[in-house]
Order: C-alpha cells, then sequence, then structure tokens
C-alpha cells in the first residue's frame, strides 16, 4: 500500500462516517415536517426491507403534515406497521390511497431527549473517524518498518491523515450543531 492509497482509502472511509450520521440526523424529527424522517425507513415488502423512499411518494403539503403516496396502494398496510414500530413516534392516518402523518410540535422535554440524541450519534461518528485515522497510522507505521517510507515522508503522511481527521471531525460537529439548533427552535 502507497501512501497515496492510504490516504485515499481513509478519506473515503472518513466520507462514509460523515455521510451516515448525515442522514441519521435527517431521520431525527424537529418541530417542523420533513421527507427526510421516513425517507430511509425501511419496510418489508413481499419478504425484503425495502427503503420507503423506493416504494412511494413522500411530500411535505403543509409545515405540520408529511404526505405518504405508495405507488402500490397495496402495501399502505406495511407501510403503516412500519411507521408505528419505527422510534419516528407519529400515527399514520390512511385513507387507502395515501397516508397522512401529522407532525405535533416537540415538548421542552423531547427537545432536549433529541439534542442527546444528536449528541450520541455525533460521538459514534467521531470515533468511527478516530478508528479510521488509527488504521491509516498502522498502515504508515507498517510502511515505515518496511523501509518502504523514509522518517520525513512517514512524518508529512501522518500530519495529512491528522488533517482528514479534523476536517471530517469538523463536519460532523457542523452538521451535529445545525441539526441541535434545529431541534432546539420552537
Amino acid at each position: 500500500m502507497t501512501p497515496d492509497d492510504i490516504l485515499l482509502d481513509a478519506e473515503e472511509r472518513m466520507e462514509k462516517a460523515a455521510s451516515v450520521v448525515h442522514e441519521q440526523l435527517q431521520g431525527l424529527r424537529t418541530g417542523r415536517a420533513s421527507a427526510g424522517l421516513v425517507d430511509n425507513m425501511r419496510v418489508d415488502y413481499y419478504g425484503s426491507p425495502t427503503p420507503l423512499k423506493q416504494m412511494a411518494t413522500i411530500s411535505v403539503p403543509e409545515p405540520q403534515q408529511i404526505l405518504i403516496k405508495p405507488f402500490d396502494p397495496s402495501v399502505i398496510g406495511e407501510i403503516s406497521k412500519a411507521i408505528q414500530s419505527s422510534d419516528v413516534g407519529l400515527a399514520p392516518n390512511s385513507d387507502g390511497r395515501v397516508i397522512r402523518l401529522n407532525v405535533p410540535p416537540l415538548s421542552t422535554e423531547r427537545r432536549r431527549q433529541l439534542v442527546t440524541r444528536v449528541k450520541d450519534l455525533a460521538e459514534d461518528a467521531r470515533v468511527s473517524i478516530r478508528n479510521i485515522r488509527r488504521d491509516a497510522n498502522k498502515h504508515a507505521d507498517q510502511l515505515l518498518k518496511d523501509k518502504l517510507l523514509s522518517e520525513d515522508l512517514h512524518t508529512g503522511l501522518k500530519d495529512d491523515i491528522q488533517e482528514l481527521t479534523k476536517t471530517y471531525e469538523g463536519k460532523v460537529n457542523s452538521q451535529a450543531d445545525a441539526k441541535e439548533k434545529d431541534v432546539m427552535e420552537q
């Protein structure tokens, strides 16, 4: 593995960690309706868990309502079950063709719980990024040990890995801060 390969691998993995936390944060409820609340929810569709966004059109016709229109109306029951069993905390209303989800305003206590969840998700992502850094540093140390890399190049590579880590931790922190602010807004 070359130094460029190590950096590229670390960057790809850190990018994935940052995008995972971004998707998780999108799925957290704020006081407003958002298609992101249910986009990636898995629904049992003929025996296989399928993301809701692949099965239905999801829209937000009003600030406090999400409208789900399945492509196949026969799966409305399965979609309703998935919504009820999820941790979104919304009750589906179905008329046989579409499902409406009314998003009530959040209580102060629930907002605090969501902020705690946001912080936990962000910390998990930062830990993941640091683990990726550790793996990349191990590869760099191995190159030095095998005498495929000079001391100066080794130090430079470790510095580059640390820069990547700071960059992606910063991305995660800014996403978490934005979501925290969004959750706490009345």
